[in-house]
């Protein structure tokens, strides 16, 4: 079964599985990553860094983390389990999240649509940091890249992606998916 067919708890499960892998590889928290002026330290304090602060306008609490700037993979460590154990907890399923400019859904979706998905897409960022080839779900790269596409001028105007790289009409899902969120496909850390 790919990811796309995963619940929101097993989807989270597994993607955090593969960014704490590509994690695991990075030689040098401070190695640049396919984000301009993002060292790979910095992938981490995104992820770890944006989601509290969302969930909070909803009234969902998340514990604090080491600061990624110390510690990123303890970082990453804990605020992945804690974002587990909140998936995983039978009621999430029953509370409604709603927050300005989001409407209102189940908990474990908000954080599936905006969230999961964030950490699948920055886990090509860190593992070629790490000068590591990842293999994302096509199927679940295809379903974001599409779904992406369809409100494309919003994501552009929020400044959360850079321009597309143009890549052939035909290119597999991962690759169109990168090259929509602003990344060169062929992106590798400097020898």
């Amino acid at each position: 079964m790919g990811l796309a067919e995963l619940a929101p708890s097993e989807r989270h499960r597994a993607v955090a599985a593969d960014f704490t892998a590509a994690a695991a590889q990075v030689p040098d928290w401070d190695t640049p990553t396919p984000v301009a002026q993002w060292r790979a330290r910095d992938v981490v304090g995104h992820l770890v860094g944006w989601l509290p602060g969302f969930l909070e306008g909803g009234g969902v609490s998340l514990p604090a983390v080491p600061s990624a700037d110390g510690d990123p993979t303890a970082a990453w460590a804990a605020h992945a389990t804690a974002v587990q154990a909140l998936l995983d907890d039978p009621t999430t399923g029953e509370r409604t999240f709603e927050r300005p400019y989001v409407p209102a859904q189940p908990l474990g979706q908000a954080i599936d649509t905006f969230y999961t998905a964030d950490v699948f897409m920055h886990t090509w960022d860190l593992a070629r940091a790490a000068g590591v080839e990842v293999a994302l779900d096509p199927e679940l790269c295809a379903r974001l890249v599409d779904g992406m596409a369809e409100i494309e001028d919003v994501l552009r105007s929020s400044g959360q992606y850079g321009p597309a790289v143009p890549v052939p009409a035909d290119a597999d899902p991962q690759t169109r998916l990168i090259a929509f969120i602003g990344r060169d496909p062929a992106w590798s850390p400097a020898a």
